[in-house]
């Protein structure tokens, strides 16, 4: 499960560097955050054959408009209604400085790549209302994260971004690997971190 993410000042910079095209409300993001569902965030998506950089909102609304929808397991996407075309037509890529989760005793963890600014997680997108909003997809964890929770965001490597946009085959590959490792970080050594490291 991933349920809040942050964002450092130079995300837009990065993304920047992947994409060819970006929207007007993207170049204009500044500042860095935790994002939360519900929130608007960048997204890596397709237009053209080319990558482009968004600002979508995370999260699907909930069934009879009950609440918000930000993660789909990726085993069973393609199986389920409410994200079976998204998985087929929309995936998307959510750049994130970190994300956080809590294991069962409420202890906060921020997971990071290691050596990396960016790191790529897959998702899917579909419009609401004329509003554009982004899933998550999550993994089974893998060592790094079982021991803080049994899901885990599916994490892309940079060069994977193009195929998991464009081609379906591809992202099946993607989705059958093993998870990308992590590093992983307390929340109270987290807060003593410079800004540009968390």
């Amino acid at each position: 499960m991933c349920g809040r993410y942050y964002i450092d000042e130079d995300m837009v910079e990065e993304i920047l560097k992947v994409v060819r095209y970006a929207d007007r409300r993207l170049r204009e993001w500044r500042g860095a955050r935790d994002v939360y569902p519900n929130q608007a965030a960048p997204v890596v998506t397709g237009r053209e054959e080319e990558l482009s950089g968004e600002i979508f909102v995370w999260g699907f609304p909930g069934y009879q408009g009950k609440g918000v929808i930000f993660n789909a397991r990726q085993e069973s996407a393609y199986e389920k209604k409410m994200f079976r075309g998204s998985m087929e037509q929309r995936r998307c890529v959510i750049p994130v400085s970190s994300f956080y989760e809590w294991d069962r005793h409420k202890n906060k963890f921020t997971f990071t790549r290691d050596g990396d600014r960016v790191m790529y997680l897959a998702g899917c997108y579909n419009s609401y209302q004329g509003e554009e909003r982004f899933v998550i997809l999550t993994d089974e964890a893998n060592a790094c994260m079982k021991p803080v929770h049994d899901r885990m965001p599916l994490v892309l490597e940079r060069e994977e971004i193009r195929d998991w946009i464009f081609s379906r085959e591809k992202a099946a590959v993607i989705q059958k690997r093993k998870s990308l490792d992590l590093q992983r970080v307390s929340g109270y050594y987290q807060e003593r971190l410079p800004l540009d490291m968390r």
